[in-house]
């Protein structure tokens, strides 16, 4: 399993998608420095500098365009660089030639599996660190670290679901679908918050449209990365500290924190995950390649 695992990191390594991925991240690193510097005011502020709430919500704006892009990039290297691993490998005739050895199929599985989820948290790790620190440079607000640990690992927390659901999919389903699939399927979990915060700001006391509540709660439960994503900002900005003193999404606007994954929904996240792949080893141990 663990030579699988680190096969897998050398083809990832190969791959156009990763070099793409650098080349993207480079350019987001450039104009997210362009923008943080302009909402910060051009200067470094400190909090004895200027007004601390005016500060704070300045560094939480800058972190939440940070990582509203940051969400959308973990995902899709989680996406595209498992959207082949049954099907694609089967196809070109590695698969075969791999499970031909002594070597059982849930061990390869898993050590794919393995490889592809720490693969994209390293680079998750690595865009939350430059995301605060460049917010921190600009602002000069800096989190607590028991704060930042805990948002760090919700900011993670999409990616082992995110893996495991695309290696589901190429099981039956060919690259090229598998990856619509899942993009359509992230999009709709995106849309579903997004229609929760239309809701949240009054929308859902028209009779009519009392339904996209529910409809936006069946999303949540088929993909809940977005979910994930709102509760590790309501952590890193603590919310419920601040509701009875600050209304910080006031100041976020459209942006704003809305739908954060419950504790229960965390829960059930976990159990969704570890369901979804013990699915994916049944479909492999049965798949006649």
């Amino acid at each position: 399993m663990i030579a699988v695992w680190g096969l897998t990191w050398k083809e990832l390594i190969r791959k156009r998608v990763t070099l793409m991925t650098i080349i993207m991240t480079i350019l987001f690193w450039i104009a997210y420095w362009f923008v943080a510097d302009a909402i910060a005011g051009g200067e470094v502020h400190v909090a004895a500098s200027m007004d601390l709430l005016e500060n704070f919500a300045r560094s939480s704006m800058i972190l939440t365009l940070g990582f509203f892009f940051g969400a959308f990039a973990v995902a899709f290297l989680a996406i595209f660089s498992s959207v082949a691993a049954i099907t694609g490998e089967a196809e070109s005739g590695v698969l075969q030639s791999v499970l031909a050895r002594p070597i059982q199929r849930w061990r390869w599985f898993m050590g794919r599996w393995f490889g592809f989820v720490s693969y994209v948290a390293l680079y998750a790790i690595l865009l939350f660190v430059s995301i605060i620190a460049i917010s921190w440079i600009e602002t000069g607000v800096l989190f607590s670290p028991a704060v930042l640990l805990k948002s760090l690992a919700l900011f993670l927390a999409s990616i082992p679901l995110l893996v495991t659901l695309t290696m589901v999919g190429s099981c039956y389903i060919s690259p090229l679908g598998n990856g619509i699939w899942m993009t359509m399927l992230f999009g709709m979990g995106w849309l579903g918050s997004t229609i929760g915060r239309f809701m949240d700001s009054g929308v859902s006391r028209m009779k009519e449209l009392r339904t996209l509540e529910t409809i936006t709660g069946l999303i949540k439960l088929a993909m809940p990365a977005d979910a994930l994503q709102q509760r590790m900002l309501s952590e890193l900005f603590s919310i419920s500290e601040l509701s009875g003193l600050y209304n910080l999404n006031n100041e976020l606007s459209i942006f704003s924190i809305s739908g954060a994954a419950t504790n229960s929904l965390l829960i059930y996240c976990l159990i969704y995950t570890v369901v979804m792949l013990m699915v994916g080893l049944l479909m492999m141990r049965r798949k006649d390649f």
